[in-house]
């Protein structure tokens, strides 16, 4: 399917007259969502930032369209089921968001529509074959271009000249993670820092792994983007800030409640 009959798939009927549409009834749309993370404050603010501009389109949830929204709080077997449940609903499109969200959606259907956000490399990744001709059933918006990771570990050195030492927590199940700590350690000599991949899980793990690498002096953080680091960012810069570990995150969210980082991503 070429992008372009893609997106009049989704946007074609929002364009029809009103007289038109109102000497038939509308059949009513479905349009199944999928949030890699849990439903807190800022995720659930995504969601109805695209609820609005659905109605501000002409489909109103419960009168022309019906949203059927699936959290799956960052757990793999959870976006996999999740995943199965939309498509056998049989939706008219799906909106995904994330790396984690796209194989189990893609294995579940060929056919239904799916639009994605928060994916930082759909290409290399195989979701789509380009982002100007995605062919198959799927595009979307890329989250960041990977030489952005390359920034965040020279940012962190502006902000703390003393850290020589830097662990790149990410999500050890995305290629995702492994390109962007691939970006960072390329960067690494030039501002003479030593790197260290450290895939996390689960809330132990990370509280194991974080106080274990900040045992030695002039360390940093630096977070990479997943699902996990999302509903782990309140325990993540908990322990930033008690060890004293400069950090750089993705997110504008996660600044927000710590003095001691800094961030660099899509929305700084």
């Amino acid at each position: 399917m070429r992008r372009r009959e893609f997106i009049s798939l989704i946007g074609g009927a929002a364009a029809w007259p009103v007289a038109v549409r109102a000497q038939q009834p509308e059949r009513v749309r479905r349009t199944g969502v999928l949030m890699n993370t849990t439903a807190d404050a800022d995720p659930q603010a995504n969601v109805a930032t695209f609820r609005q501009a659905l109605q501000q389109l002409g489909w109103t949830d419960g009168r022309n369209v019906r949203i059927d929204v699936r959290w799956a709080g960052g757990q793999a077997s959870e976006i996999r089921r999740h995943a199965n449940e939309l498509v056998a609903l049989a939706p008219d499109i799906i909106l995904a968001t994330g790396n984690a969200s796209m194989p189990p959606l893609l294995q579940a259907t060929h056919t239904v529509p799916i639009v994605f956000n928060n994916v930082a490399d759909p290409v290399g990744a195989g979701y789509v074959d380009s982002m100007a001709r995605p062919d198959g059933n799927a595009t979307g918006f890329i989250q960041f271009d990977y030489t952005l990771s390359g920034k965040w570990l020279e940012l962190l050195k502006q902000i703390a000249p003393h850290v020589t030492r830097v662990a790149i927590l990410r999500d050890p199940a995305l290629a995702a993670g492994t390109g962007q700590f691939a970006v960072i350690q390329s960067v690494a000599p030039s501002v003479g820092v030593e790197v260290s991949a450290i895939g996390v899980h689960d809330a132990g793990e990370i509280e194991r792994k974080i106080s274990k690498f900040a045992n030695s002096p002039n360390g940093g953080l630096i977070l990479t983007s997943s699902a996990w680091a999302v509903v782990h960012q309140s325990l993540i810069i908990a322990l930033a800030a008690r060890h004293k570990l400069p950090a750089v995150y993705y997110r504008r969210a996660q600044i927000e409640v710590d003095n001691f980082l800094n961030a660099y991503g899509q929305d700084s």
